[in-house]
């Protein structure tokens, strides 16, 4: 359980810009889910540094949410701190081939401005709705390409020392949605390095990947592809013939569009995701003998409820039993 002396040190420290039991579910693109015991809206990498001091040797979890893109937020909510980054952290600087993006910039912003700069290979970024440090985190991509393929470096806040540091992208351990950062390093800055290219052919090839996304995946409230591709495979084809389109558990539906889609009600549960998230795998496990592992991260859940739909379970100190 957080330290109660610790939300009010933060408090102290950061006003108006630390707020108790706030809703962080709604932050998320499934808008299911419950509050963290504090959340931080750090407009500056001053304010980062500061939940580290305050935090130091304690055992509080941290999660930076970035857009909740790809998160999804136990209805119990989250016993620890959740930083919420602001725009003061959302600059975009193009210098050359050469791209300075702030960890809170939206992907698709990115995408356009660096197409209008005639620069290309962040195209596939278009149509992620995330943000830098999020994508950072967990390699994200699409459309053939990934952050690994233009990312230089990053700096981060290492909330353990109050450092900031800058790490080569050979560094980060990326892999297929994945890297190594720990939930203690808060992206605040990434260097990508593009190609130059003409703007019009950027452009189009944006618009293109829009009007793929418009007509192959759902909108509403869902976190993207809820499964990683298995090798050699799609996790959407298996769903798809294992019966998952379609399928519903109380307030959250697989897409009539897409089946590694969950689409998540109104006023819905994050718990209903998740145990549709464990039904869907159930279907592709007996029809095909393949174990999907979830793309969506999890917060707030048990490590054995974050195992059950082969989630990884993001500032798991906070529960672990």
């Amino acid at each position: 359980m957080i330290d109660p002396a610790l939300i009010d040190d933060l408090a102290a420290v950061l006003g108006t810009d630390a707020e108790r039991d706030a809703p962080i579910g709604p932050l998320t693109t499934y808008r299911v889910g419950g509050t963290a015991a504090l959340l931080v809206r750090a407009r500056t990498v001053e304010q980062v540094q500061s939940v580290g001091k305050v935090l130091a040797d304690s055992d509080t979890p941290v999660i930076a949410l970035g857009r909740g893109s790809n998160l999804l937020v136990a209805d119990r909510g989250f016993q620890g701190v959740a930083i919420l980054l602001g725009d003061e952290l959302a600059t975009i600087a193009i210098d050359g081939r050469n791209v300075r993006v702030g960890a809170a910039a939206a992907l698709p912003v990115v995408a356009r401005q660096t197409a209008a700069a005639g620069l290309t290979g962040f195209e596939w970024a278009v149509g992620v709705p995330g943000s830098i440090g999020g994508a950072v985190r967990m390699n994200a991509g699409g459309h053939g390409s990934d952050m690994a393929a233009s990312l230089v470096s990053v700096r981060v806040v290492d909330l353990d020392s109050g450092a900031v540091e800058t790490i080569d992208a050979a560094a980060l351990g990326l892999g297929v949605r994945h890297s190594e950062l720990g939930d203690s390093r808060i992206v605040v800055e990434a260097e990508l390095r593009l190609d130059d290219g003409d703007r019009e052919v950027a452009e189009n090839a944006i618009s293109e990947i829009v009007r793929w996304r418009r007509s192959h995946q759902p909108g509403g409230a869902n976190a993207g592809s809820v499964f990683v591709n298995p090798p050699g495979d799609a996790a959407g084809r298996l769903l798809d013939e294992a019966g998952a389109r379609g399928l519903r558990v109380g307030t959250a539906s697989v897409s009539a569009k897409h089946a590694n889609f969950i689409q998540a009600d109104d006023e819905g549960s994050a718990d209903d995701v998740r145990r549709l998230m464990i039904e869907m795998r159930r279907l592709v496990r007996e029809r095909f003998g393949v174990e999907l592992r979830a793309e969506t991260h999890l917060l707030g859940f048990t490590r054995e409820e974050a195992d059950a739909v082969g989630a990884r379970l993001r500032a798991p100190e906070e529960m672990t039993k």
